[in-house]
C-alpha cells in the first residue's frame, strides 16, 4: 500500500514538473518573440529617424546652396548698378530687366530690381522730426488712389512722431494708451520705421489694406525723393491732387520712349505745367534698389532673397537682406 502510494506521488510529481517546465518554456518563447519584436521596432524607428536625418541633411544643404547661388544674382546686379549711368535712372535700363530663369549647374537662378525710390518713403512724413505736410498730402492722395481711407495718415504720423498726443483730425489718431490697452500692449515707435510691415500694428491697418498699399510705400533709412522715371501712374497722381490717372497714364505713355534726362523736362510735360508742380521731393535718379532673387538646386533646394541696396557715388553695398524659407 506504501508503495502504491509512493509511485502515485512520484507519478503526480513527475507531471507537475513536466507542465512547469512546458509552462516555463512558454514563457521564455513569449518573452524571447517579445524582445524580437521589440528589437525590429527599434531598428525600424531608428531607420527611418536616419532616413528622416538624411533627407532633413539634405534639405537644408542643398537650400544653403541654394541661397549661395541667390547671393552670386546679388553680386552680379551689384556690378550692373556699379556701370550704370548714374546721371538718372530710367525703365529702359539694364538694371530695370528681369533676369530670365537660366540655368547653373545643379540648378536655376532668376531675379529682378526695382526702384524703391519709384515709391513712396513712409519716413518722408517727418522732417528732423517735424511732420512734413507736401509729403503728408501725396500720403493721402495715395490712400485715395488705391480706395483707401485718408484718415489712415493720422495714426501712422502718430507712431512716427516723438510726442504723446494724438491727432485729433478726423478723429483717427493713435498713441501709446490706445495701444497699451489691448490684448498684447505695445508702444508706438515714436521714430522712424525700419520696415513697412510696421503698418500692421498701426491703428486701422490690417492685412487687406496692407497688401493694396505696399507696392507702392517703402521705409528707407533716409530722405528720399521720387523718382519720376520709375514711379507708378497711381504715384504720380498723388504728387498733386490735379494730376487725374488719365495724365498720369500719359506720362507713363511719353516715358515709353525714353526716360526723362532732367526734372525740368518732367515738369513742362502738358499735363503737368498746367499744375506748377515744385521740383522739391522728385529726382530722375536713384540710390536705393530692392533685388528680389530666387535659386533652385537640386529636387529639394530652394533659395528665396529680397536685397536692399544703396548706391552712392558708384559704391554699392547692402544695406538689408531678408530670406524666405521653404
Amino acid at each position: 500500500m506504501a508503495m502504491m502510494m509512493a509511485m502515485a506521488m512520484t507519478t503526480m510529481m513527475h507531471r507537475y514538473r513536466s507542465a512547469n517546465l512546458r509552462h516555463n518554456r512558454g514563457v521564455a518563447l513569449v518573452t524571447a518573440l517579445l524582445l524580437t519584436a521589440l528589437a525590429t521596432m527599434m531598428a525600424v524607428s531608428l531607420v527611418s529617424n536616419q532616413h528622416i536625418d538624411i533627407r532633413r541633411t539634405a534639405n537644408l544643404v542643398e537650400g544653403d546652396r541654394a541661397y549661395l547661388f541667390a547671393l552670386g544674382i546679388e553680386d552680379w546686379v551689384k556690378q550692373v548698378l556699379t556701370r550704370d549711368d548714374l546721371t538718372k535712372d530710367g525703365l529702359d535700363e539694364d538694371w530695370a530687366l528681369i533676369l530670365p530663369p537660366i540655368v547653373v549647374e545643379g540648378g536655376q537662378v532668376t531675379g529682378k530690381m526695382e526702384d524703391l525710390q519709384a515709391r513712396f518713403n513712409l519716413n518722408n512724413l517727418l522732417e528732423n522730426e517735424i511732420i512734413s505736410a507736401p509729403d503728408v498730402a501725396i500720403f493721402r492722395r495715395l490712400l485715395a488712389n488705391l480706395g483707401l481711407d485718408m484718415a489712415l495718415a493720422e495714426p501712422v504720423l502718430d507712431w512716427l512722431d516723438k510726442d504723446v498726443d494724438a491727432r485729433f483730425e478726423n478723429g483717427f489718431g493713435a498713441e501709446d494708451d490706445e495701444y497699451m490697452g489691448g490684448e498684447v500692449p505695445y508702444r508706438t515707435s515714436n521714430g522712424p520705421m525700419s520696415s513697412t510691415s510696421e503698418l500692421l500694428l498701426v491703428k486701422g491697418f490690417d492685412a487687406k489694406i496692407f497688401q493694396t498699399l505696399q507696392p507702392y510705400i517703402t521705409a528707407l533709412p533716409s530722405r528720399t525723393a521720387i523718382n519720376v522715371n520709375t514711379a507708378s501712374a497711381i504715384m504720380i497722381s498723388a504728387l498733386n491732387e490735379n494730376i487725374t490717372m488719365v495724365d498720369a497714364e500719359a506720362i507713363i505713355t511719353i516715358r515709353e520712349d525714353g526716360s526723362f534726362n532732367d526734372i525740368n523736362a518732367f515738369i513742362q510735360q502738358d499735363v503737368i505745367k498746367a499744375q506748377n508742380l515744385p521740383a522739391e521731393g522728385l529726382d530722375i535718379k536713384t540710390s536705393y534698389f530692392l533685388l528680389d532673387a530666387f535659386a533652385r538646386y537640386g529636387d529639394r533646394g530652394r533659395g528665396k532673397l529680397y536685397s536692399i541696396l544703396y548706391r552712392q557715388n558708384g559704391r554699392v553695398d547692402v544695406i538689408m537682406r531678408a530670406q524666405e524659407v521653404y
